[in-house]
């Protein structure tokens, strides 16, 4: 008998539809040792928007010196944006600025949305942005300040918010403190991480909840998990029956952060979809195309992906209808050229 994709069983009270905010070329390719070519994350991001993502995070406009990795960020990002098949239907193709300078980079070359990036913690402020909490905060207000001025939307990352490495547990009203601080300097979103997967369901309706109780709307709250002790989607299904509507996630389960070294994979995309569309959930996504993508992706970088769902339907074909067919015979597609993996580690970017 021919599978199905998952029979769909409504849940009450959860949201008809979910916006994935892909950070695959961004969060996912940051922690990557070997230098991915400049041409084959731009196809990464072209292959994402054929499978339906509506909000790709393109990359970042950090000094080299820090994230070897995304130093074509400008030559990535004008390509993208010259690329009509992934500027259609009103996508969203933010990218991540750490200061001024970046915010200069990225409207220089048409950027309609931007992110920047806080902690929760101290330690990792320091080790992250070198900055103490409150001098990160300071050193924010006028990106925001000034994106806003120039119509770009400001999304807000903070991370560490349900465990540092360093300092152990994080306590809630820490978390909301700097949280709301992010949001009142006019971010628009929220997205709460979970930089080393240590969360868990309880610990995430408290924190959501927390939020809420201090007067911010669930509406403007995001989520972020790393999957490291494979709590991902349970986390994520409890952000849903409290509102949550975006969730981030990484094609194939690729990222980490270089700074953390305890920080595993992303939420992959995959995973997601495969729970979501089982809830009934719109995602605008075609999860065939998404599992060819990571199949990819994986092959380029020279490992099996970690997604589940990819490990599940890697070499098949998923339809429109939702059948899963057979393996096709000549394997999943190895097109496009091998990253460049260097025989040392990576570069210390700390």
């Amino acid at each position: 008998m021919t599978p199905h994709l998952p029979d769909v069983i409504r849940e009450p009270d959860l949201p008809e539809r979910v916006v994935i905010h892909e950070v695959g070329p961004r969060d996912g390719l940051q922690n990557e040792s070997g230098v991915v070519p400049t041409e084959a994350k731009v196809e990464f991001v072209r292959r994402l928007a054929r499978a339906g993502l509506g909000t790709i995070e393109v990359t970042s406009f950090v000094h080299p010196k820090w994230v070897p990795q995304l130093a074509d960020a400008a030559q990535v990002f004008a390509a993208v944006r010259a690329d009509p098949e992934v500027t259609a239907s009103g996508r969203r193709l933010p990218v991540l600025v750490p200061n001024e300078r970046g915010l200069d980079r990225a409207l220089e070359l048409g950027a309609e949305q931007i992110a920047v990036f806080g902690s929760a913690t101290e330690t990792f402020a320091a080790r992250n942005l070198n900055r103490t909490v409150e001098a990160s905060l300071a050193m924010f207000r006028p990106v925001v300040a000034r994106a806003t001025d120039a119509g770009v939307r400001t999304r807000g990352y903070l991370s560490m918010c349900w465990g540092d490495p360093w300092e152990g547990r994080v306590p809630l009203d820490r978390v909301v403190r700097v949280g709301k601080a992010l949001l009142d300097m006019g971010c628009a979103q929220l997205s709460l991480g979970d930089t080393i997967g240590v969360a868990t369901p309880g610990h995430v309706t408290a924190l959501l909840t927390a939020f809420v109780e201090a007067g911010v709307p669930i509406e403007t709250l995001a989520v972020h998990f790393h999957d490291s002790y494979g709590q991902a989607l349970a986390n994520t299904l409890a952000a849903l029956r409290l509102g949550v509507t975006t969730v981030d996630a990484s094609a194939g389960g690729l990222g980490g952060c270089p700074y953390a070294e305890s920080a595993t994979g992303n939420l992959a995309t995959e995973d997601l979809v495969w729970m979501l569309h089982g809830l009934g959930i719109e995602t605008g996504v075609h999860l065939g195309e998404l599992v060819a993508t990571s199949e990819w992706m994986a092959d380029l970088l020279g490992r099996p992906s970690p997604s589940r769902a990819v490990q599940a339907l890697a070499g098949r074909h998923v339809d429109a209808h939702g059948l899963v067919l057979p393996p096709k015979a000549d394997g999943p597609n190895t097109e496009g050229p091998k990253a460049d993996r260097p025989d040392t580690d990576r570069p210390n970017t700390d």
